[in-house]
């Protein structure tokens, strides 16, 4: 399930309004205004799928969420901490 945003759109919504917006035939002026937006940012939510989707290209890789980019920083500097506790408590030990 997707988490809302800071005001309170799911990142399910915000794809979806996207991919809306570039039906043949839609407008995005029309596609923002009739979901509470503004044309403008609506433009930028498609330039970041697209930039998002060309740097997977170049990649030859998935694109990872910044949220999940933090959580997994966050794990690494946990690990990280308890392998230094225990490598201390090791050369304690000898």
């Amino acid at each position: 399930m997707s988490r809302p945003s800071a005001n309170g759109e799911a990142v399910a919504e915000k794809v979806q309004l996207v991919q809306e917006s570039l039906q043949p035939g839609m407008n995005v002026s029309y596609v923002a205004r009739r979901n509470g937006l503004s044309p403008s940012q609506l433009f930028r939510r498609r330039k970041l799928m697209s930039d998002g989707g060309k740097a997977a290209v170049q990649a030859d890789d998935q694109v990872v969420g910044a949220g999940e980019v933090r959580a997994l920083k966050k794990r690494i500097r946990d690990l990280e901490r308890m392998l230094g506790k225990k490598t201390m408590e090791n050369a304690h030990e000898i």
